[in-house]
């Protein structure tokens, strides 16, 4: 009879964590768009934290090293600013010059299923394939750009305040924790993981950008900045970020050039990915992520589901927190190692058979 009201009891602290599980992430789906800007600014606080700390190294005093970083940011994001707008500007005055060619391509493509022997008339081509709507496509590519950079200078503005505030929250966290030596750790390691992740993931992405830039430009495909630059940005959605990056370039080069461009775009995007993919991000980034490559998608999908875009772009510093934390605890090391490596795995397997 005891039984019974046992084992009911053993489920309810499960049933708890799981309605407390599911409460946080409403809560955070609800909040997301005040919640974004904090992380995205935290982040990027984490990775300028890096050179502040190299120029306070040079005897550089605290305040003037956060000055100059700052400004070189607001530099960063000004450039990219002219760049987008001088885009957006001559992509409206080369309109009608695209549009003819896209026009002449449903032209070609008619001519070629009549060849073929399938009869097609324009109009039903023109639904399949019209000129207006891959236009408008592009153009809301470019505009999408546009708007990315005007936020960003909010999340710029929270990076420079959680940077002055930086050596006070260490300060914050030293007294909190002031008996408990592990805690301090394990924020330590969250901070340094996360920091090599984003140092290496802007490192390979600048690559990234600067190839394809040169590659298209070579290729005399026009607004050839402004994919690399998409390239850049993208490059941190891992998984599918490059193959995203890839589609408006490809399109544009379908309609500036015609079929034989896409094909070399489409190349270009692949070559590139491969030399930085599979040479020199596993090279740079060492042991890697400590998460199994099916958990990095799966978080992408979760935190792309819960806070949108900037989800995706911080699914894999968000993961590899949580796994951090989980692994402080016994009762969920086993969360941790699901979402780890095998060596993860047997690194647990190994101190088992130790205390046994």
């Amino acid at each position: 009879m005891n039984q019974i009201p046992q084992t009911a009891g053993n489920k309810f602290p499960a049933a708890v964590t799981t309605a407390a599980f599911i409460i946080i992430f409403a809560g955070l789906m609800y909040a997301a768009s005040f919640i974004t800007p904090i992380l995205m600014a935290l982040f990027i606080s984490i990775i300028c934290a890096e050179p502040i700390t190299w120029l306070k190294r040079k005897k550089v005093p605290g305040g003037i090293a956060i000055t100059i970083v700052f400004i070189l940011c607001i530099a960063v994001l000004f450039i990219f600013g002219e760049i987008i707008g001088s885009s957006l500007s001559s992509f409206s005055k080369n309109l009608p010059k695209y549009e003819a060619n896209l026009n002449a391509i449903g032209s070609s493509m008619m001519q070629f299923l009549q060849r073929m022997g399938i009869d097609l008339s324009a109009d039903q081509l023109n639904g399949v394939f019209e000129p207006a709507k891959v236009m408008s496509l592009t153009g809301s590519i470019l505009s999408q750009l546009s708007l990315f950079m005007g936020n960003a200078l909010t999340i710029i503005f929270l990076a420079l305040f959680l940077l002055m505030e930086l050596d006070s929250i260490t300060e914050k966290v030293d007294a909190i924790y002031q008996n408990s030596v592990g805690s301090i750790d394990y924020l330590n390691t969250i901070g340094k993981s996360i920091r090599h992740y984003l140092s290496i993931k802007t490192i390979t992405s600048l690559m990234t950008g600067i190839m394809i830039w040169i590659g298209l430009a070579i290729f005399g495909l026009d607004y050839a900045i402004i994919w690399a630059l998409l390239a850049f940005l993208l490059n941190y959605i891992p998984n599918i970020g490059s193959i995203i990056a890839a589609l408006p370039a490809v399109l544009f080069s379908l309609i500036q050039i015609g079929f034989g461009g896409a094909l070399w775009t489409i190349g270009i995007f692949v070559a590139v990915n491969l030399i930085i993919g599979y040479a020199v991000e596993p090279k740079m980034m060492g042991k890697g992520m400590g998460l199994s490559t099916f958990v990095v998608f799966l978080s992408l999908i979760f935190w792309g589901y819960i806070l949108g875009t900037t989800g995706m772009f911080l699914s894999v510093p968000l993961t590899m927190a949580i796994k951090i934390m989980l692994e402080q605890n016994p009762k969920t090391t086993w969360i941790a190692v699901l979402l780890g490596t095998t060596d993860d795995a047997r690194a647990l397997r190994e101190k088992k058979q130790q205390v046994f």
